[in-house]
């Protein structure tokens, strides 16, 4: 059977006149932090408090948004704090476990993405992208 709003037969089940919500619309929760910026300034980098020690390997950058790689890791970090946030039994534990301890080791590594930053001298770009050759035609 087919309408006109396509060809799925189970949208005449609405009566005429009525709207549907979509789960989209109503189930989206509300941020607690409107973006990346304010969700490391305000919850991470209170609650995840370290020593910082260029020589002896804990590594930070304060300009850590001049980094491809923090960017991407912290944004992974503050995306699955807002979904875990709403587990009220084990949904903090899984975050700190499975997402910031993993992703705060590589970030803070004295061999990762901050090497040669400091909060002190701030922001150094030494690291250059990994080297890449172009595949084979046809390869992907």
């Amino acid at each position: 059977m087919t309408n006109s709003l396509g060809e799925w037969d189970d949208q005449e089940d609405t009566p005429a006149g009525t709207t549907e919500t979509t789960n989209d619309e109503t189930d989206v929760p509300e941020l607690f932090y409107p973006n990346v910026a304010e969700f490391v300034s305000n919850k991470l980098a209170t609650s995840y408090r370290r020593q910082i020690n260029v020589q002896g390997g804990t590594t930070w950058c304060p300009q850590w948004w001049k980094h491809a790689e923090a960017i991407s890791r912290l944004e992974s970090l503050w995306r699955a704090w807002e979904y875990l946030r709403l587990d009220g039994t084990t949904g903090m534990s899984v975050w700190w476990r499975d997402h910031a301890d993993h992703h705060m080791n590589v970030l803070l590594s004295a061999d990762g993405p901050f090497k040669g930053c400091n909060p002190d001298d701030g922001h150094r770009a030494k690291l250059v992208p990994l080297p890449c050759e172009e595949p084979p035609a046809g390869l992907f």
